[in-house]
């Protein structure tokens, strides 16, 4: 009879355990390029990346919607391409055009999960859309800074007169574009910032350690979750602790290898970054021909090296706490960028192109029983990641998704779900689609004004691109009029219509 007690014990146990939910941390980076190890770049230093590639399967030909934040997370959040949820910038909010969106944490949240969101998440829904969460949005000014120092929003200021603009704006309850707007004017918004401070005095830091707080609250109580953990940097300003400056020799670092638009491209194509003339400190380094300054180009790309960095450092401590806590052996993590960035190539700085440094970003997927350690450069899209974290958890994806689920590589049953990849970007009147392949990229300049009506989709095509990145990975030349190339772009113009013109 104790036999078969016992016998019963273990089966219910064991029956418990197979129905157990699996949790979901998803960890997005703002800004964040592939130059990292696990993408076969050297610049940076990242052991908390690297180690993480190491468990994970990560997808080295992932590639945004769109390359500008609001478009690009309201994208993947909904599992559905800009053209669809018409956000195509920063002002339109989500619902506002697609009432009835499902977002992704929404959709958890339904079946079961304990949602939540922290730092830089649903930017192009109000207030990061409320109705996602199951506990209430946590924002900036609730995080656990450290109490020794005075709380940044953007980065500390610190000439006497600015901060004490800075501190009259704030008490005046000034909206935060203008408080940007009026400290540049004084001089009091630089593009770098490198203070000797520890790390939570930034909100990269206490977000971190909000995160944990929230990890061990969910395994207390045994509830499922769906996490989201939205990290600032390396956004600009590139604001980062000192010691994480001082890992690089600046004089060392190496500039874009090349600076000029793309031959026989359309003038349009790139922009005259404006998001990084913003700040208080650009236009005086700008010289003659144009470009950045040498001596500001190293300084820039030395801060967003160390943003990468201090970020590095911040998912080092999530995934040590899944380690220690046991809470990795449930739990799904996959960690994107929203989009990728420029820095000094063709001339441009930011992201904001349909160019590969603008919409190419990291995409790692760890699951308890997939594979680890496997690179996969078949073309992927952020839009994929809804159905993924579907499949991953064993959830049927909602039916509208226009994503495909990556779990087939994940688990290596395949190693390829697309043939391209798709990305988009309007400059005024024309919207630019580019398609991404393995090897080439394949874009077409179509005519209509997006904030008028979608008849952009349908237009004229105005001007065409294309780009081989095994004979040419800096884009240095159009190839569209090469006969050598013919076939190439009848294939990929057909891969490209297949999925805009349906």
């Amino acid at each position: 009879m104790k036999n078969i007690k016992f016998t019963f014990t273990i089966l219910f146990i064991c029956a418990g355990l197979s129905a157990q939910k699996q949790n979901v941390l998803f960890i997005l980076v703002d800004d964040l390029k592939p130059t990292i190890n696990a993408f076969g770049a050297s610049q940076m230093i990242t052991p908390n990346f690297d180690s993480f590639a190491d468990q994970s399967v990560v997808f080295t030909n992932t590639q945004c919607q769109q390359a500008v934040c609001a478009a690009s997370r309201v994208s993947f959040m909904t599992g559905m391409r800009p053209d669809y949820t018409q956000i195509l910038d920063l002002k339109t909010h989500m619902r506002d055009k697609v009432p009835n969106s499902l977002t992704l944490p929404e959709y958890f949240k339904q079946n079961g999960y304990e949602t939540a969101g922290i730092g830089k998440v649903l930017h192009g829904a109000k207030n990061n859309d409320p109705q996602s969460w199951s506990i209430p949005f946590i924002k900036d000014d609730f995080l656990p800074f450290n109490s020794n120092f005075d709380v940044p929003v953007d980065h500390q200021y610190q000439n006497k007169k600015t901060k004490k603009i800075y501190r009259q704006l704030l008490a005046n309850n000034t909206k935060k574009n203008a408080i940007r707007k009026e400290l540049a004017k004084a001089g009091g918004r630089p593009s770098t910032e490198m203070l000797d401070i520890p790390d939570n005095a930034y909100a990269d830091g206490a977000l971190a350690l909000r995160s944990i707080e929230l990890l061990k609250t969910f395994q207390k109580n045994n509830t499922p979750f769906f996490l989201t953990v939205g990290f600032h940097k390396p956004h600009l300003p590139f604001v980062a602790p000192k010691k994480y400056w001082d890992l690089y020799d600046r004089d060392a670092i190496e500039l874009a290898a090349y600076q000029k638009p793309a031959k026989d491209a359309p003038q349009y194509a790139l922009h005259t970054w404006g998001e990084l003339k913003g700040y208080s400190d650009i236009k005086k380094n700008i010289g003659a021909d144009g470009l950045v300054m040498e001596a500001k180009q190293r300084e820039l790309i030395h801060g967003y090296y160390a943003s990468v960095s201090y970020i590095d450092a911040q998912l080092g401590l999530l995934l040590e706490h899944l380690k220690s806590s046991g809470l990795q052996e449930n739990t799904v993590v996959v960690l994107i960028g929203d989009h990728g960035w420029h820095l000094g190539d063709h001339g441009v700085w930011n992201k904001h192109t349909n160019y590969e440094q603008a919409t190419r970003t990291p995409l790692f997927v760890m699951t308890p029983k997939g594979k680890k350690g496997v690179k996969n450069a078949s073309p992927t899209e952020l839009i994929d990641v809804f159905p993924t974290l579907c499949e991953g958890v064993g959830l049927a994806s909602p039916s509208h998704l226009q994503g495909k689920s990556l779990m087939p590589i994940v688990k290596g049953e395949k190693t390829k779900v697309k043939e391209i990849a798709l990305s988009q970007f309007p400059r005024g009147p024309k919207m630019g689609y580019a398609a991404r392949s393995e090897r080439y990229r394949y874009i077409e300049w179509r005519e209509g004004n997006y904030k008028k009506s979608k008849d952009y989709i349908h237009g004229k095509v105005l001007a065409t691109e294309l780009y081989d990145y095994k004979v040419d990975p800096l884009e240095k030349r159009n190839l569209i009029d090469d006969p050598d190339y013919s076939d190439v772009k009848r294939s990929m113009q057909t891969h490209l219509n297949q999925l805009v013109n349906n």
